[in-house]
């Protein structure tokens, strides 16, 4: 019972961060600029003003790549949870949770697309660096990743 509550846990925390990383402003930080895959926030005076992504810094077709990939590692992730629950309840003793695993694996796979085309098509030419979104991405890549093999290896208790 606390390995299946570790996992749920886990579970939860992966969605938190997954959502995280999709929806804050901070994939490219600078002093003055916080951008993220829907929009950039620029600093003028004390004041945060939201700007359109300027798309000569983005090319459009990588960037709805990354914004459709991570809004889809959260969905393959969510979904995950509640089959696993569903799979807990009508699941032979025995038998291993390979369809939330296999849910598990294509969250992780979109999350890695995500944050790969980020990192190897946005050409930033100001100063910086990679934000908190950024690195919550390549988190949740490894726990999603963790969790997809914990699934697939995990078999309901015979007892």
């Amino acid at each position: 019972m606390l390995i299946l509550a570790g996992i749920v846990l886990l579970h939860i925390t992966t969605i938190i961060l997954l959502l995280v990383a999709t929806l804050d402003n901070a994939w490219w930080m600078t002093d003055k600029l916080s951008t993220d895959v829907w929009g950039r926030w620029v600093l003028q005076g004390n004041d945060w003003l939201y700007k359109e992504l300027d798309l000569t810094d983005y090319p459009k077709e990588y960037l709805q790549v990354v914004q459709a990939t991570s809004v889809l590692a959260c969905i393959f992730a969510i979904l995950a949870l509640f089959v696993f629950v569903v799979q807990l309840f009508t699941l032979g003793k025995g038998q291993r949770f390979t369809f939330s695993g296999i849910l598990q694996m294509l969250s992780c796979l979109c999350i890695m697309i995500a944050a790969s085309v980020y990192t190897s098509e946005f050409k930033f030419r100001q100063e910086g660096g990679f934000g908190h979104s950024y690195v919550l991405a390549w988190i949740s890549f490894v726990l999603t990743f963790i969790l997809a093999v914990t699934y697939i290896v995990l078999r309901k208790k015979s007892d």
